[in-house]
């Protein structure tokens, strides 16, 4: 266990959290591919990629899973660590297999992993907060999302803020279950005026994607 200093801005990790986020996130990347393999999206990469679009569809989807997924992990890990807890992503091999198999099936129950966290002694607001943390990020990036679809509409980079989008109103949406070990079975415990403002959000957000004008990419 490495020193953390409370109420400091503290960042350390490990080899072995570095690679269980990068498999989680190479696992996910390939289950969002499978799940858009066919349509508008799989079009998309092939008008503008040719022979190379399952390539590049395939990086662009990476590097999304990694703003959203390892965002939300990073978010709880960050607050837990401002805290002087010890906190380091571990993988979830069952989850992850769980994710790859439904995503044939067009859908995906993202499952990877958690941030495990250790500490002398949590508090109630402390672990409310901790838990808030990564479904506040992927609100933020789902709002960063849904503007540039609008601002982007009728570009190539439409399809790429639209993913961002879905992705992290899906994620926020998901997390704020109150359904053990979601995030919200914990923040609703802790504070449920925040639980029902966050779900109220994260909601919209996920509804927002079916109510967006015609979109068009060129």
């Amino acid at each position: 266990m490495r020193n953390i200093t409370p109420g400091k801005a503290n960042f350390t990790t490990s080899r072995t959290e570095i690679v269980h986020i990068l498999i989680s996130a190479a696992v996910l990347s390939l289950a969002m591919a499978l799940i858009f393999r066919s349509g508008s999206i799989t079009n998309y990469f092939e008008y503008h990629f040719g022979d190379s679009w399952a390539a590049v569809m395939f990086a662009v989807m990476f590097v999304l899973v990694l703003l959203s997924f390892v965002g939300h992990e990073l978010g709880h890990k960050l607050v837990a660590q401002k805290y002087g807890l010890w906190s380091e992503y571990r993988m979830y091999p069952a989850g992850l297999l769980m994710s790859l198999v439904v995503s044939i099936f067009g859908f995906l129950i993202a499952a990877p992993g958690a941030v495990y966290i250790r500490g002398t002694y949590i508090t109630e607001d402390q672990n409310g907060k901790i838990s808030m943390a990564g479904p506040m990020v992927n609100i933020v990036l789902a709002v960063i999302g849904f503007a540039g679809v609008m601002v982007f509409n009728h570009t190539s980079l439409l399809v790429p803020m639209y993913l961002l989008m879905t992705m992290n109103s899906s994620l926020a949406l998901f997390n704020m279950l109150p359904v053990p070990p979601m995030d919200g079975s914990k923040i609703i415990g802790w504070n449920t005026m925040a639980w029902a403002g966050l779900i109220a959000v994260a909601g919209l957000l996920f509804v927002s994607r079916f109510l967006l004008p015609d979109l068009y990419w060129a």
